[in-house]
């Protein structure tokens, strides 16, 4: 007899108000398998597995757990009824261990002594048995990343967990983590579980998957057999066109040194040194790419860079002239251009309209007004140009910010930094939530730049990134410089300087 699959969704619908989230969505996943489920941001995945895990409820359509139909209120249903997940900002108290977090709402009745030492005993169990290996005496904001996320599937299965929803799970993983992720995650499945992993990266889903769906504007367009498709094919489908998925560039031709950061020491607002000492030179002509985990510094260092932070100590020039401790508007009349990594709080007013933040920083330009009065005509018309040669949608500059795609909101970042033609452009996670074909995008512009003998500060956590755009690599682990490569250097060595381990 046929085994019944462990998910079927027939017919599921939401709307939030105007917007049609999810339209009839049918999917249905094989028991013991790993599914993959991907798609541009917008597409409905998120909604779609909130209302697996309960935190919607559909407006219309069926759920089968096992075959059998059940109405998911919330996410104690959930998980009574098998179904955890692992978010991709992991849900644990960071002063807490690893058994106290695991036990965390289901200690077991009121004799918590005796629950302690079941739970302990179940914790050990597991360990064993999924190859999930972690103390669990030891305080979570003490634990790498990766064994954080260890804990969080320990939580699920804890619970009883046959099914796993896994959210965008490599994100904040060196490559070894990841790797060792999937390799837990392939035991789970040879030992019955079923995981459904939602994850931008294609080179994962043909790693790690047996089947992949695929989302586009809120309905399900495709499911593959991950063996019989091809990374080419997932992306056509996700975008509904062609979409090149390597950079195309020429050999680098450096000139002169533009930006150097020699022994930069930079402290955050609590005293913690976040830059240590760091020294490094970037050319005209040349992309240097800065690799690295989230939370090793990266970000203080552009900051401090931009203006935006004052350095502790050390010395940071633009085209041989001292900068340290110039604010950005000093900065950006030198020929500095800054498209920072968090777009909603450090590139954009999301309340304003789209021509407002075409000019946001810029807006004291001469062609903008004169003194305190702005031409907004003029403004309007800049915007308006920018919008039609960044292929900004909807092209509309009086839309509130707010209402643009995360892609389209980049755009309008990168149209604004880019089209003043600076001599230095720094540029922080430049695709981290954007759809793969602006992607495509601003990764064109970044090797224009470039190829116009603008140097380009590059830092990104996507690894595939810094490797195909930079045409040198440095690594940052724990604030500091620990290797230099070039971007034919493997995956693997690369990942050893992000985990600190050279």
């Amino acid at each position: 007899m046929t085994p019944h699959p462990a998910i079927e969704l027939a017919g599921i619908d939401k709307s939030f108000g105007a917007v049609h989230a999810n339209k009839n969505i049918n999917l249905t996943v094989a028991k013991g398998s790993i599914h993959g489920i991907i798609g541009e941001n917008g597409a409905g995945k998120s909604t779609l597995m909130s209302i697996l895990y309960g935190f919607y409820q559909a407006d219309r359509g069926e759920i089968r757990i096992d075959g059998k139909p059940i109405t998911i209120r919330d996410s104690q249903t959930a998980i009574a009824s098998g179904i955890g997940m692992v978010h991709q900002h992991f849900m644990l108290v960071e002063n807490f261990t690893v058994l106290e977090n695991v036990m965390l709402g289901a200690e077991g009745g009121q004799l918590l002594a005796k629950g302690v030492a079941g739970a302990r005993k179940e914790l050990k169990r597991l360990e064993a048995e999924y190859g999930l290996d972690v103390d669990p005496d030891a305080i979570i904001e003490e634990l790498p990343v990766g064994k954080q996320q260890r804990v969080e599937i320990l939580k699920a299965l804890y619970r009883g967990a046959e099914i796993l929803i896994l959210d965008e799970p490599t994100g904040v993983l060196t490559p070894a983590e990841a790797d060792h992720l999937f390799r837990i995650l392939k035991v789970l499945r040879d030992q019955g579980k079923t995981i459904l992993l939602i994850t931008h990266k294609l080179r994962e889903i043909m790693a790690i998957t047996d089947e992949v769906s695929v989302m586009r504007r809120g309905e399900m367009v495709a499911t593959r057999k991950t063996a019989e498709t091809t990374v080419e094919e997932l992306a056509e489908l996700m975008v509904g066109r062609r979409v090149l998925l390597r950079v195309e560039k020429g050999e680098a031709q450096p000139g002169k040194v533009l930006l150097s950061v020699k022994n930069l020491t930079v402290k955050d607002s609590r005293g913690v040194t976040m830059v240590d000492d760091v020294s490094f030179d970037v050319r005209e002509g040349e992309i240097l790419g800065i690799a690295g985990v989230a939370g090793n510094g990266q970000s203080e260092l552009l900051e401090a860079i931009a203006g935006i932070r004052k350095p502790t100590s050390g010395e940071i020039l633009i085209d041989g002239q001292p900068v340290a401790g110039l604010d950005p508007a000093r900065l950006r009349e030198l020929g500095l251009a800054h498209i920072p990594e968090d777009r909603h709080h450090m590139g954009l007013v999301l309340k304003f309209e789209e021509y407002e933040n075409s000019v946001l920083g810029y807006h004291r330009d001469p062609r903008y007004g004169r003194g305190a009065l702005l031409d907004l005509d003029a403004i309007r018309k800049d915007a308006e140009e920018k919008i039609a040669k960044y292929d900004i949608r909807p092209p509309n500059p009086r839309l509130k910010t707010a209402n643009f795609s995360g892609g389209n909101q980049q755009k309008i970042v990168v149209a604004r930094e880019i089209e003043r033609d600076p001599k230095m452009l720094i540029i922080g996670q430049p695709t981290r939530g954007v759809d793969i074909g602006a992607i495509e995008f601003i990764h064109r512009r970044i090797v224009e730049m470039r190829d116009a003998q603008k140097a380009v500060l590059l830092v990104s956590v996507e690894l595939d990134e810094i490797r195909s755009l930079s045409d040198r690599i440095i690594v940052m682990f724990a604030g500091k410089v620990v290797g230099e490569a070039t971007p034919d250097a493997g995956e693997q060595a690369l990942g050893m300087m992000m985990a600190g381990a050279v």
